[in-house]
């Protein structure tokens, strides 16, 4: 047997640093002692892929720089060699990360509707990054309906939908999900809103479970249907604390199982694993897929590159374990100030310009997500796993050419010895502190 590893070690200054072609052979005595166990034989969910967000301010930080390094950056997230992104998550309308506030129309019969705004910067980054991956699935998330068309007259500042503009609103989102197919970008699903559950200073809007559900049963679906587009939508779109009971009002108590592919969700409350493991039990069929997370606000250790990078693993690898099945970033690309951002909620990205836009900088983030997105490839199943000790945690995905991929963190100030057991292999080996390692096995 095969074996290939890469390790990402910030303290010895190894990033993705391969090892390959280790040969394995069977073992020929029984070691019982600090044993991790993969199973290739009891699966779990698919994996529909990784992915990062196309926002406005991505596409203009994109803009700054040379031609070259335009692609260069692309490529660093969606070629083979970068990290292997097949997944795009794109905003209706303006967000938090916009030069600042619009909308698509002003008008109560959308006469002006355009995404001239976005041709500008957001649709060629999109069309660059399908020049490298022509495979992308693209979510999209509205931040807030035109202003017309709530209760508060404004994009910001929460409000509400009026319920005289829900098929307004619905044939606006037709008329976006037909622009968009007219530029070659095809939307595969949407969410019905983003973070429906919080009034911010920047683009929102909210809906109880019972106005969501209400809106994509009498609305959206219909009007989607009505007009030959296959676009799926995903609830909820919020942070994971409160999924659950979210999904199950949504779902159930208000009729929507047969409407929705699935449950997006964001990690800015906490981790709630629990919540996720019970949601899939209760809704197998249906689709988890985180679609935001990011670090560096106010919440997080903004100035320790390696407390972010860990965050990412522990999050990825626990949303993985829990059956979800696609994680997806927040801005691909911002500047070195964590922007541009019209309301100043700054945030970090796997990649930041420098402070002149001459070069950019690949930070630890980069290439802790790398360690999954490069080795466990779309279409893979989960495995299996049982360890010897919670200080290491693990996961193990069988890819669609037979290869297993078993990513290993050590998040602990302190070396851990291990013996990796797969069918009648061991691989004997030592997990460095502050490390993560992907293992690649080819029978």
């Amino acid at each position: 047997m095969i074996l290939n590893k890469i390790e990402t070690n910030i303290k010895r200054k190894l990033f993705l640093h391969e090892t390959n072609n280790i040969i394995i052979n069977n073992a020929t005595n029984t070691i019982e002692s600090n044993i991790i166990k993969i199973n290739p034989d009891i699966c779990f969910q698919n994996l529909l892929g990784f992915g990062g967000a196309f926002t406005e301010s991505t596409g203009y930080a994109l803009s700054t720089v040379s031609k070259d390094t335009y692609n260069q950056i692309i490529n660093e997230y969606f070629s083979d060699s970068g990290l292997n992104y097949n997944l795009g998550r794109l905003t209706i309308g303006s967000c938090d990360f916009s030069l600042n506030s619009y909308s698509y129309s002003y008008k109560d019969d959308l006469s002006d509707f355009s995404i001239e705004r976005d041709m500008k910067y957001v649709i060629p980054a999109i069309k660059s990054a399908l020049k490298v991956n022509n495979n992308i699935i693209f979510v999209a998330s509205p931040w807030s309906p035109p202003a017309f068309m709530k209760d508060n007259q404004n994009l910001i500042n929460g409000g509400k939908l009026e319920k005289k503009y829900m098929q307004t609103w619905a044939k606006y989102l037709v008329k976006y999900i037909n622009c968009y197919k007219q530029e070659g970008i095809n939307i595969k699903y949407m969410t019905i809103q983003n973070e429906p559950n919080a009034s911010q200073p920047w683009e929102s809007c909210k809906y109880t479970a019972e106005e969501e559900s209400y809106l994509l049963l009498n609305y959206l679906y219909p009007t989607l249907t009505k007009n030959d587009i296959n676009t799926k939508f995903l609830i909820w779109d919020h942070n994971k604390d409160n999924i659950l009971e979210r999904a199950n009002e949504c779902l159930i108590k208000y009729g929507a199982l047969n409407y929705s592919a699935g449950i997006a969700f964001h990690w800015y409350t906490g981790s709630f694993f629990e919540e996720l493991k019970e949601l899939h039990n209760l809704f197998p069929d249906k689709l988890l897929i985180q679609t935001e997370g990011c670090t560096g606000y106010s919440k997080f250790k903004d100035k320790d590159l390696l407390f972010n990078a860990e965050l990412y693993a522990h999050e990825i690898m626990g949303d993985l374990n829990s059956g979800v099945n696609a994680f997806i970033d927040w801005n691909l690309l911002l500047d070195y100030k964590g922007g541009p951002n019209h309301k100043h909620n700054y945030c970090n990205s796997p990649i930041m310009l420098n402070k002149y836009n001459s070069g950019y900088i690949k930070t630890p983030s980069y290439y802790y997500i790398a360690q999954f997105s490069k080795y466990i490839k779309p279409g893979a199943k989960r495995l299996f796993t049982s360890s010897f000790s919670e200080n290491i945690n693990l996961t193990a995905f069988k890819n669609t050419d037979k290869s297993i991929s078993i990513v290993l963190f050590n998040k602990n100030d302190f070396n851990i010895e291990y013996n990796l057991s797969y069918k009648d292999y061991i691989f004997h080996d030592n997990l460095d502190s502050h490390a993560i390692v992907t293992l690649q096995i080819i029978d």
